[in-house]
């Protein structure tokens, strides 16, 4: 029924994964012809529905002034109910100018400047953004890499919260950039410890849509994370490939932590939504599933080969098994090449840009990141590039 194999054109859009001038701002002098396996950017059309009805608005032709109308909340709550068995209330529900600016308005919300917040690292780098930009420390937890998959460190885990006491635990699930899928009885432990030491317990949970192997448990299902100190934060964005929309909300069971959180969002004049991103929720919501679906059986199969060609043509590499999103991290401590060096290597010589884990806070030195969201083709030709210039 979907086509992911056909190959798209994004330079003219001046995406930031495709624009030359962009990526030579990052990654040096990279060929004309370069193939960008970074940023967490799919290189498929969103899904068809979507883009239908964005012809429709488009059409229509005005683009005026919106609002939180009812069909944006019935998409989010029918989507967490039929897709994660959540039972959301339409008053936890608050919509936000995407997930990264809204790390920012959480921490202002419930933190103070020489405050700490506890992250699991390698992680995402804007959560420790969002902390330093608003003078609060970043309280580093590494996660243990046990047989090539990463586990949380309970012990050390404890003793921090005990010693530090951090405001906000930001925990990304599934991890970025690992794709580790965290178990409920995990999920269940990190909650009770936010309990004992008064943490709040914000969870990131954007890359829940492209699940590849095991089965993803929401902070909000029913004997998951304690509702009265809960912060999720999601999107659309990731799994239907609308970042540029910046369009995301956050589900705040507690009613008093919701009103101190939306407070920061007029302090900051986070009103009106954009047009087409919460149009873009909806009908991503209510009409994308089958292509959603179908995605990730592609995507699944790109990770099998991407897992293959490694064994084959970089045997001293370990990649992590992806067991979410479209992201393949990849531990090369076993190479005579840094991951930095590897990095600004492939870039410039095999033109094939891909990013070196040591932007993702802490623990990533020894690890790349390689996007596999692109046609199958694509993912063939930069891995042949690697393999030709990686002994030279």
């Amino acid at each position: 029924m979907f086509d992911f194999d056909t190959l798209v054109e994004r330079k003219s859009d001046k995406c930031r994964k495709w624009d030359h001038q962009f990526v030579c701002s990052r990654f040096g002098d990279v060929p004309a012809d370069f193939i960008p396996l970074w940023i967490a950017d799919m290189d498929f059309m969103s899904p068809p529905a979507v883009i239908d009805g964005f012809q429709r608005i488009v059409q229509h032709g005005t683009f005026g002034y919106t609002w939180c109308f009812d069909e944006f909340y019935d998409a989010v709550i029918g989507f967490q109910r039929d897709r994660h068995q959540a039972a959301v209330d339409k008053s936890w529900i608050t919509l936000t100018y995407g997930t990264v600016s809204t790390l920012h308005y959480t921490v202002q919300a419930f933190c103070q400047p020489g405050d700490c917040v506890m992250m699991n690292t390698p992680v995402y780098d804007p959560f420790a953004m969002a902390a330093q930009r608003q003078g609060v420390r970043v309280l580093a937890n590494p996660l243990k890499a046990v047989d090539n998959r990463y586990e949380l460190d309970v012990e050390l885990i404890e003793h921090q919260l005990n010693t530090e006491r951090p405001k906000l635990w930001f925990f990304c699930s599934p991890h970025n950039p690992s794709g580790r899928i965290w178990r409920a009885d995990e999920i269940r432990l990190v909650s009770d410890l936010c309990k004992r030491y008064g943490v709040i317990l914000m969870v990131d949970e954007v890359h829940a849509e492209h699940i590849l192997d095991g089965q993803f448990v929401s902070c909000l299902t029913p004997g998951g994370a304690a509702l009265d100190n809960l912060i999720v934060l999601t999107s659309p964005n990731k799994a239907f490939n609308l970042g540029g929309l910046k369009t995301s909300y956050a589900m705040i069971p507690d009613d008093a932590l919701r009103q101190r959180f939306r407070q920061q969002l007029e302090k900051n004049s986070i009103t009106s939504p954009n047009v087409f991103g919460v149009w873009g929720i909806i009908l991503a919501y209510q009409q994308g599933l089958p292509w959603l679906d179908a995605l990730n059986g592609y995507l699944q199969s790109n990770a099998r080969y991407l897992a293959d060609a490694i064994k084959t043509h970089f045997p001293h590499w370990r990649m992590m098994n992806p067991e979410s999103s479209y992201l393949a991290w990849i531990d090369i401590s076993e190479d005579t090449m840094s991951a930095t060096g590897l990095t600004e290597h492939f870039a410039r010589r095999a033109g094939v840009v891909i990013e070196d884990g040591s932007h993702y806070v802490q623990n990533g030195e020894n690890y790349l990141r390689i996007n596999f969201g692109t046609q199958r083709s694509r993912l063939e030709q930069a891995l042949e590039r690697m393999h030709n210039v990686h002994r030279r």
